[in-house]
């Protein structure tokens, strides 16, 4: 799959964090790049992301090695950066329902075979190991806690990419409107957009999320897709221990940098309404109910109030897995299409801008291509 372009001129589409990442790690390599987006920068999955770091529970071992790298590349970034608030390293806690489908005890048996840091605790242990847990919601199999898990505040994690990203003269273009991409003679040649103008390329990266394989679709290739309707609720500002992400059946939870909870379920992106018009209708019922949930895992039990909430949609492949590089018979068009846009996000842009720069495919990204959907 080695292409046969020189990569001089770039346009990346998309302002999350794979867009951000991958455009600044181009800028680095010395090639010339716009960044291209809608809207605003991190104002669509990004924005609106739990954003745990994590390798937890059970994946293929390709998918396992690369968040495992993703990880590293966040410690990398937290030591150059030991102020920051915006990225932490104080553990992850989950546990299942008590239910016939509690998993936690064959989960903490699967991350300990391949190495993954795993404590298995009873619900008596836990208080001693990460704080602001309210320990009587833990069934009596216990929580696994995984130290090396973290979380990152993904706006403040690209802001601070596009301000090196900028300062190496990289070109950014926001509010750019609808992208079309432009090709002549089977290649990438440009890009489109209905309020910025046309941008000439000789490689493109798109990374627009949830809109990926529509877009795609396009050009006659199929990525199957399960994205959801996602729903983030922000609480204000609270007094409470909790450092840790938290991953419970009915609700996952984690740390801000100024002191509120970020809450989402599985159970709330069910209640998202889609009205005809494709905008998103949320009960008050709905948030109030993440509220009293993210309430009654915390210790103390103390009152949560809604500051804001993200609603939209969720990257996810159908199968799962990443779907990162060019697509076949398109050696110049690129793609990032995943569901762990946090802990992908640093390495992603990093192997994905090398292919770009270079030409030449990453044998970490050789498990994720587009070309895996392709009739046989």
């Amino acid at each position: 799959m080695t292409a046969s372009y020189s990569a001089h001129r770039v346009v990346v589409v998309g302002g999350g964090v794979f867009g951000v990442s991958s455009a600044l790690q181009l800028a680095r390599l010395g090639v010339g790049v716009t960044l291209v987006t809608q809207g605003g920068f991190a104002d669509g999955a990004s924005g609106r992301s739990l954003s745990w770091l994590n390798s937890s529970r059970m994946r293929s071992a390709a998918y396992h090695q690369l968040r495992m790298i993703g990880i590293d590349r966040y410690r990398t970034l937290a030591a150059r950066h030991t102020d920051a608030t915006w990225l932490r390293f104080d553990g992850g806690l989950t546990w299942d329902a008590d239910d016939a489908g509690n998993g936690i005890v064959a989960a903490h048996a699967h991350e300990r075979s391949i190495g993954y840091d795993a404590r298995l605790l009873s619900k008596d242990d836990v208080a001693a190991v990460t704080p602001g847990v309210d320990a009587r919601a833990i069934t009596t199999k216990g929580a696994i806690f995984n130290p090396g898990e973290g979380w990152v505040d993904l706006p403040s994690l690209i802001d601070l990419l596009l301000a090196e990203f900028a300062a190496l003269g990289g070109r950014q273009v926001a509010h750019a409107g609808r992208t079309k991409v432009d090709l002549a003679g089977g290649r990438v040649v440009g890009v489109s957009t209905v309020e910025a103008g046309r941008f000439e390329a000789d490689a493109l990266l798109l990374a627009t999320g949830p809109a990926v394989p529509s877009i795609v679709a396009e050009v006659g290739i199929t990525i199957p897709d399960a994205t959801p309707i996602s729903l983030l609720v922000k609480t204000k500002p609270v007094d409470h221990a909790l450092r840790a992400v938290l991953n419970t059946p009915r609700v996952a939870i984690r740390p801000t940098p100024t002191g509120a909870l970020v809450l989402d379920s599985g159970w709330s992106e069910e209640e998202v309404v889609t009205r005809p018009d494709g905008t998103y209708a949320v009960q008050d019922s709905t948030v109030q109910g993440l509220l009293d949930e993210a309430s009654a895992v915390l210790e103390g039990n103390p009152r949560l109030v809604l500051d804001s909430y993200g609603v939209g949609p969720k990257p996810i492949p159908l199968d799962g897995e990443p779907v990162f590089g060019p697509l076949q018979g398109i050696p110049n068009y690129h793609v990032a299409f995943s569901h762990s846009g946090a802990t992908l996000g640093l390495i992603a842009g990093e192997l994905l801008a090398q292919e770009i720069a270079s030409g030449e495919p990453h044998p970490l990204l050789a498990s994720f291509r587009a070309a895996r959907f392709a009739p046989k």
